[in-house]
């Protein structure tokens, strides 16, 4: 999922009335002792709620602590928006007080809250309200898409854009056209943005407005566009700088209270799947940290984020909140920051990913969007700015470049925090071998066996290839934790959706199984939601596990996933979401 979009949306929406660049030093230095002191007020008011016992009792119900030993436990106790203690009923019993609240779980699941560590949440948010929805599971196939479009056409009046979202090349039958779209409509731009975030397809009329010549040749940074086999434009847009052109035109006006809107009706979506916290890459400018920080206070879920590579000035702002090994959190507020990201290739559904063998039945490789060098540039700046790197990689070419930038940069295990490789789909077993030396951890992205894994195998990559795709397995044999995440809006929220794929390894399309012997437990898969995804953004200390001091982050579920069949997962309801003590959902 590219950046462009969703910043052209918001930039200089976000950030009305409060900071419209990022905060100075001192700025910032000023806002965190006054909202620390605060903090520190609500902090000595918890505990002292706590000493006086617990304010929450669990019990009568399996209770996973997802700490070292994986037994569950009979009861949890919560107070001052923190656990205190995970343990035996007794135990947890002699923490009663008479105003203490007793919930009675009858036989229900209780885990540490689930935490979704790559999820564009603004860009999620907002599509909801600005998109027209022409994905797959509301249209079969291309015809019936391009006939949504025609209709929001048909009740647009004459030069009003028409922008819609989700489509998918794969599933939908196909790549769109600058002559289909022209078909519809040469009276109204008509712009499209496909899944994947990588590609998106207009028309002739949006085209002129982007003010893209025919002779245009690529743009820096590894934007480009189709053309047809004598060489004209075609109507697809390939990558961030050449979906920028589009977006900065098509963009709607968006006012603080539609994003703060969007975010409060999303939050509560996700919160009902399952999530309590959410980890958005990338995709967030300096400017926006500190109106989001404030707006995490009213939320569903907790918030985390990385910003990217073209901030790295602006982020040193942030370097006082502590070290960059850990989430910096924005004091008096749940939303922390952890690391920075770029983009080093694109997607293999569109096969422009970077691979070191063709893609199938082709010569074609894709290509990175950045040179090595450059890709090396890039982690010197962040690493010297005391952030860890996170570094999108759907090829195996790209994770040779990646780690080889992360390498030069870092080094083994640095003391700046865990570096992350992105969607790692095609990783080879010595690109595995390679991070875990280097202590580098990757996240994948279940959806892509669900969604496209027959694709890979028939059209794309090949049997050989497709079956090692996501090598969970091959992690966990070599003792490489790593976590699971959906890259919303790109696949929907629900993390027992995405665990349940990676247990189970069933493409949806034709029902096979993607290379089984990649498939994991179904406690692999829960540590890959809960305690690694934890790590991945600096919040191990706070959340992730459910012991004493850690926040009481919890997701409580009507089944127990240890003991239904593997297609079963993503079946049990959410019964209740928790987020420091405070009943989100449920």
């Amino acid at each position: 999922m590219c950046r462009a979009c969703v910043n052209s949306l918001i930039t200089d929406h976000l950030t009305s009335g409060l900071w419209r660049t990022a905060p100075s030093r001192r700025q910032f230095l000023a806002y965190a002792a006054s909202a620390g002191a605060a903090a520190a007020v609500i902090t000595a008011g918890r505990e002292a709620r706590a000493a006086d016992g617990a304010e929450t009792i669990f019990r009568n119900g399996t209770i996973y602590p997802m700490t070292v030993s994986g037994r569950p436990v009979e009861a949890l106790a919560i107070g001052g928006g923190r656990v205190l203690v995970a343990g035996s009923a007794s135990d947890v019993s002699s923490l009663a007080r008479g105003a203490t609240q007793i919930v009675d779980l009858q036989g229900r699941v209780l885990f540490p809250g689930f935490i979704d560590p790559h999820h564009h949440t603004v860009l999620s948010a907002l599509f909801a309200d600005l998109l027209l929805n022409v994905g797959y599971p509301k249209y079969s196939n291309r015809a019936d898409a391009l006939t949504a479009v025609k209709q929001a056409v048909a009740k647009a009046p004459p030069g009003q854009w028409v922008r819609a979202g989700y489509y998918d090349n794969l599933l939908q039958g196909g790549d769109l056209s600058m002559e289909q779209l022209d078909a519809i409509s040469t009276q109204h731009p008509i712009f499209v943005f496909y899944v994947n975030g990588h590609v998106g397809a207009a028309n002739a009329m949006a085209f002129a407005l982007a003010k893209i010549p025919e002779d245009v040749g690529e743009l820096p940074g590894g934007g480009h566009f189709g053309r047809t086999a004598d060489g004209k434009l075609n109507g697809l847009i390939y990558e961030e700088p050449a979906l920028l052109r589009f977006v900065a035109v098509a963009a709607p006006a968006v006012t603080p209270e539609l994003i703060a809107t969007a975010l409060a009706s999303y939050t509560k979506q996700v919160a009902a799947a399952g999530n309590t916290t959410l980890h958005e890459p990338g995709t967030i400018k300096p400017d926006w940290v500190q109106p989001l920080a404030k707006l995490s206070n009213t939320l569903d879920v907790r918030m985390s984020a990385s910003l990217s590579t073209d901030s790295v000035e602006a982020s040193k702002a942030f370097a006082s909140l502590g070290p960059g090994a850990k989430a910096r959190k924005i004091p008096n507020s749940r939303f922390s920051l952890y690391g920075m990201k770029f983009w080093a290739d694109g997607s293999n559904q569109t096969e422009s990913a970077a691979q070191t063998k063709p893609y199938l039945h082709t010569n074609e490789r894709g290509k990175t969007n950045y040179s090595a060098s450059q890709m090396a540039d890039l982690c010197v700046e962040v690493k010297n700015a005391g952030w860890p790197i996170l570094i999108h990689c759907q090829g195996d070419a790209a994770i040779d470049d990646a780690l080889d930038a992360i390498e030069h940069a870092y080094g083994p295990n640095p003391e700046t925090g865990l570096n992350r490789v992105e969607h790692a789909t095609m990783a080879r077993q010595d690109q595995l071998d390679r991070m875990k030396r280097l202590g580098a951890e990757p996240s994948f992205l279940p959806d892509l066996l669900y969604l496209y894994g027959a694709a890979y195998r028939d059209q794309i990559f090949g049997s050989e290839r497709t079956e090692f795709m996501e090598p969970m397995a091959a992690c966990v044999k070599a003792g490489i934790p790593f976590s699971l995440h959906t890259d919303s809006p790109v696949s929907p929220a629900g993390p027992l959706r995405i665990a349940q794929i990676a247990v189970a390894r069933r493409c949806f399309i034709d029902k096979s199984v993607i290379g089984g012997d990649q498939a994991i437990s179904i406690y692999e898969a829960l540590k890959a939601i809960t305690i690694h995804a934890a790590r991945q953004i600096g919040l191990e200390d706070s959340i992730g596990t459910l012991e004493p001091g850690k926040e009481a982050d919890l997701t409580i579920l009507e089944s127990d996933p240890n003991k239904v069949s593997a297609d079963a997962i993503s079946e049990i309801k959410v019964s209740e979401t928790w987020v420091a003590g405070e009943r989100k959902f449920g």
